[in-house]
């Protein structure tokens, strides 16, 4: 006869030994995470409430910006500024909306590009051309300089002398040479296509240029050049 016994398997044993989670506990732990998501949201809300805050009260500051091209030592026009809104100005030294009358009648202490924020530095006293630079205007013709120059543009400045001159049997065929950036580019008005362009060098070769015979010939050259 056998004789057979049963066993309790280890999964009911390991059920039977686990105690069983009340409601209670299940109700806290769900409080707990519904406090956690609500505290995480007003953490956010706070934020984005600062945040709005904030930039509404830099997007209503107004400043002064240049309304057009103001050479250096020239008087600034109530026409040549005009009133912008700007986020977030900080570190920067611009001028408030309100002061328009202080600026208006003073001289540009550098060139104003038009478009660009003024700064309270860029009015008074002519301070520009910085010492041991100049500015001269030459005349460029048709086909001998690039057309994308815009202010700012680094250039090589090439005077050859006219055919057959005295200069021509010198060294580097009497060619004048003179790295410089361009402050403004114009229509020429002795021939069609001519550009006038300013730019601003050494004193030194601004001497030698100007008072070099022949044609100009400007080069574009990169910023590391």
């Amino acid at each position: 006869m056998s004789v057979t016994t049963d066993r309790p398997r280890a999964a009911d044993a390991a059920a039977v030994d686990l105690p069983p989670v009340s409601a209670g506990t299940r109700r806290v732990g769900r409080r707990s995470g519904r406090r956690v998501v609500a505290g995480l949201l007003v953490v956010l809300a706070t934020v984005v409430t600062f945040w709005q805050v904030d930039l509404r009260r830099h997007v209503d500051e107004q400043f002064l910006a240049v309304a057009r091209d103001v050479p250096a030592g020239q008087v600034i026009a109530d026409a040549d500024v005009r009133v912008v809104r700007v986020a977030n100005p900080s570190g920067l030294d611009l001028v408030p909306a309100e002061r328009r009358g202080g600026i208006v009648g003073r001289s540009a202490a550098v060139p104003l590009a038009a478009g660009s924020l003024l700064v309270l530095a860029q009015v008074g006293p002519a301070a520009w051309p910085a010492a041991g630079q100049a500015v001269i205007a030459v005349p460029v013709k048709p086909g001998r300089a690039p057309t994308s120059l815009t202010g700012g543009s680094r250039v090589l400045v090439l005077v050859a002398p006219p055919a057959g001159g005295q200069q021509a049997s010198q060294q580097n065929n009497g060619v004048r040479r003179a790295v410089a950036t361009v402050v403004s580019v114009a229509a020429g008005g002795d021939q069609v296509g001519t550009q006038l362009v300013t730019v601003l060098l050494a004193a030194d070769s601004a001497e030698a240029v100007a008072a070099a015979p022949g044609d100009v010939s400007l080069v574009q050259l990169g910023p590391s050049q």
